[in-house]
């Protein structure tokens, strides 16, 4: 582990890190410590990576068992692990969200590894949900921890009905070609850092228990926590960049800025555990057997 450098990117979320190879195997060491950086800075970014499809799932593979690409979104041909994340098929949505909140065990982490970028933005921005709920007043944070909220993919979140394109409405009607529905804990318990923090997002649909009018006034508070500019890192890609967030106390945004052009990335995720609130209650599945995407852990 011998050279291995950890540098903060702002003061509440994101570091660079170099000094590690991550194109060959990485010792327990290593490991160990990305591992600790991941629950501090909770998005690590590396760049000038030697990666290719193979290499990507390897090294997230060192923090777990991977999922496959996606739950109802097809692969990389005949590469069942990869996600493209690509503008020319439909996507390039623009909207905040935890990576497939709507499964009962959604992954831990995500990798995503740049291959096209445009001359100009199409940046990232990764959120710190642990420093939102810090920052809720403190009826706020009593409120929110006995909240659970109803996740879905079964809406649509890119594009309004009347801005839909044949491309885009065959890219949603595949999104949602299985229906699930998922209740999770408004404030989720980390299992590695014991830090609470804000699991919405867009998936988050309704609060249980709540109108869907009442749910949305409460849910976009909330949200405003999530992302003020403090907690944010805006990540401006580079070619042959690497950057692991944790899927657990994070959200994530697309920026569409980049006026259609190329933009292309490759996302492995990591499969997760079953998340916990804050009384130890476990999230429940409403609707949709994810089995063929992700195991449960027993």
């Amino acid at each position: 582990m011998s050279g291995i450098e950890i540098r903060k990117v702002t003061a509440r979320i994101g570091a660079h890190v170099s000094g590690v190879d991550l194109s060959k195997p990485l010792d327990e060491e290593t490991v160990t410590a990305l591992r600790e950086a991941l629950g501090v800075h909770k998005a690590l970014v590396f760049s000038e990576v030697d990666l290719d499809d193979a290499g990507q799932q390897a090294f997230a593979r060192h923090f777990g068992e991977l999922t496959t690409a996606h739950p109802t979104v097809p692969s990389i041909d005949g590469v069942p692990n990869v996600l493209p994340v690509d503008s020319e098929r439909g996507r390039a949505a623009n909207h905040w969200h935890t990576d497939v909140t709507f499964v009962l065990n959604p992954p831990q982490a995500s990798t995503l590894r740049s291959l096209t970028i445009p001359p100009y933005g199409g940046e990232t921005l990764i959120a710190n949900s642990a420093a939102a709920y810090r920052d809720l007043p403190e009826p706020l944070r009593r409120l929110a921890d006995d909240l659970w909220a109803e996740h879905t993919n079964d809406y649509d979140y890119a594009v309004p009905e009347e801005a839909l394109n044949d491309e885009h409405a065959a890219a949603r009607a595949q999104f949602t070609s299985i229906t699930y529905r998922t209740a999770h804990p408004v404030v989720r318990v980390h299992p590695l850092t014991g830090e609470r923090g804000l699991f919405i997002g867009g998936f988050a649909q309704r609060i249980v228990g709540l109108s869907v009018a009442e749910s949305r006034k409460l849910l976009d508070l909330f949200q405003s926590y999530v992302t003020r500019p403090e907690n944010l890192l805006r990540h401006r890609w580079s070619e042959n960049q690497l950057v692991l967030f944790d899927n657990r106390i994070t959200q994530h945004y697309a920026v569409d800025n980049y006026d259609g052009l190329p933009r292309r990335l490759h996302r492995v995720t990591v499969a997760g555990d079953v998340p916990v609130g804050t009384e130890g209650k476990e999230s429940y599945s409403i609707q949709g057997d994810a089995s063929h995407y992700t195991a449960v852990a027993a």
